[in-house]
């Protein structure tokens, strides 16, 4: 199976998807990464999801890859008295650490390290930004805030606190558990929520110790504003939209979106746009034609993937919605304007041999009649280069490693090809002409590109590039000659 777009669809798994029918069906509709939200489900739920997402791979013998998403720490005020209270424009209201239910006054709010680091003037958020305030005065164990937005505050709601980077690591305790059960559950991806430095995301990297990928998710200001750090120290990127759009003016997350989406591509890190893509669809068998111009407008960008959350987890229509984000993608992709725009940010530097191969890949298969670019990768970084370069050919990833094919499923444009081991470049040449034509993307009449690196089967060789007829017949006639 292959698919007829370059962009990723990543689809969450959750009550509505749960089974084996839905979640093949998921598959077949355009789904090429499944998401365990760890947020939500035990860990029987998501060790039985697991194994179906496994079992449809081996069926249909391509790999899938699988994205554990971790929660993160989770910030709420206590309790009231009388369940919920409600706060009007002007009205002083205090934060502390007392454990007496709450009133009109006052309420808990169980996190000192929150008022460690709090100052006057700085805002906090409640309940999604819904009501916000602003800090008067603050001590140790308590903020004294005025309200500049009102609404009704109930039992144990979210509180973001945008202004300030907070003494709290990106990984409760709750979070190491469960890094530790998917990764020997086996998952390909980590998502790490609540990445406000880069320390957060060597932490997760050391917990890990190579079994997953680390992607970080940038819903912070305090990411935005030390992005290149963190993607330096990361595997990957989320743009998560929603909780950004709570921290920040919302006006102010499209160009962050922009920015960070190519920003990642020019250092050739997989790049997620995630959040509220096809909400209407949760309950709708239709989106609304903003939310189909919005996903449009992430690949336009150049993402390496769309993400569906409670539409395919939750909703009433899970595999519409993945379809739909098929059918747009495909669409998009055909317009001539789409390539204007993804050539048009090919401006990063190039400075190792890869990059001079991959590049000079490009501009080959560009120029003259190559059917594909075919790619031997053992760590995923010779696929991650091509990918980067966004060409207008198909990308296969040829490996001996399920891991790196895996992980690669989340890569703009790649199709992920297993093999056997590969002890010569004849050899490799070969095997990308079987699978572009059994693939169906070249015939025996068509030719290829294929980069390797020898000595073969070590991680940062790319150093060969040669464009080779799809015809078996021929490839061993030039080696004879």
């Amino acid at each position: 199976m292959r698919r007829n777009r370059n962009v990723k669809i990543v689809a969450t798994l959750g009550p509505a998807s749960s089974d084996m029918a839905t979640i093949r069906a998921l598959f077949d509709a355009g789904a090429d990464v499944f998401r365990l939200n760890m947020s939500h489900g035990s860990h029987a739920e998501i060790a039985a999801r697991h194994a179906i997402v496994r079992q449809i791979e081996k069926d249909t013998g391509r790999p899938i890859a699988l994205l554990a998403d971790l929660q993160g720490p989770k910030l709420r005020v206590g309790t009231f008295a009388v369940g919920a209270v409600e706060l009007e424009e002007g009205e002083r209201f205090r934060f502390d650490l007392d454990e007496t239910e709450g009133d009109h006054k006052r309420v808990t709010l169980p996190h000192p390290e929150i008022f460690a680091a709090l100052k006057p003037g700085a805002s906090l958020l409640v309940n999604d930004g819904k009501i916000r305030l602003k800090v008067e005065d603050c001590g140790e164990d308590y903020a004294d805030c005025i309200v500049v937005v009102g609404g009704v505050i109930s039992n144990r709601k979210g509180v973001n606190v945008p202004d300030v980077v907070l003494p709290l690591r990106a990984l409760s305790d709750k979070d190491k558990a469960d890094l530790e059960f998917v990764c020997d559950l086996g998952v390909d991806w980590l998502a790490l929520s609540f990445v406000q430095r880069p320390e957060d995301v060597e932490e997760a990297r050391e917990l890990a110790r190579g079994r997953a990928a680390i992607l970080a998710k940038i819903e912070k200001p305090a990411a935005v504003n030390c992005f290149d750090d963190i993607a330096a120290v990361s595997d990957g990127i989320m743009v998560a939209r929603g909780d950004l759009g709570v921290e920040l003016p919302v006006h102010a997350v499209p160009p962050i979106q922009k920015r960070l989406v190519r920003r990642s591509r020019a250092l050739a890190k997989p790049v997620i746009v995630a959040t509220q893509m096809m909400e209407s669809m949760i309950e709708s068998p239709m989106p609304t034609r903003a939310e189909v111009s919005d996903v449009a407008t992430a690949i336009y960008e150049g993402a390496d993937a769309v993400m569906l959350s409670a539409e395919s987890a939750a909703g009433n229509y899970p595999v519409e919605a993945v379809r739909t984000m098929h059918n747009t993608a495909l669409s998009v992709e055909k317009d001539a304007t789409y390539q204007q725009v993804i050539a048009a940010f090919r401006t990063y530097e190039r400075t190792s041999i890869a990059d001079g191969i991959v590049a000079a890949a490009r501009e080959i298969a560009e120029s003259t009649d190559i059917k594909a670019i075919c790619c031997f990768t053992e760590s995923g970084t010779t696929a991650l280069k091509v990918a980067r370069e966004r060409p207008h050919v198909p990308i296969l990833a040829l490996s001996t490693s399920v891991h790196t094919l895996r992980r690669l499923c989340l890569v703009w444009g790649v199709t992920c090809v297993a093999t056997g081991p590969i002890e010569r470049f004849k050899s490799a040449v070969v095997s990308a002409a079987r699978a572009v034509r059994e693939l169906g993307f070249g015939t025996q009449a068509d030719q290829i590109v294929v980069t390797a690196g020898v000595p073969f089967n070590q991680p940062g060789t790319t150093n060969i590039l040669r464009v080779a007829p799809c015809d078996e017949r021929l490839i061993y006639r030039a080696e004879s000659d």
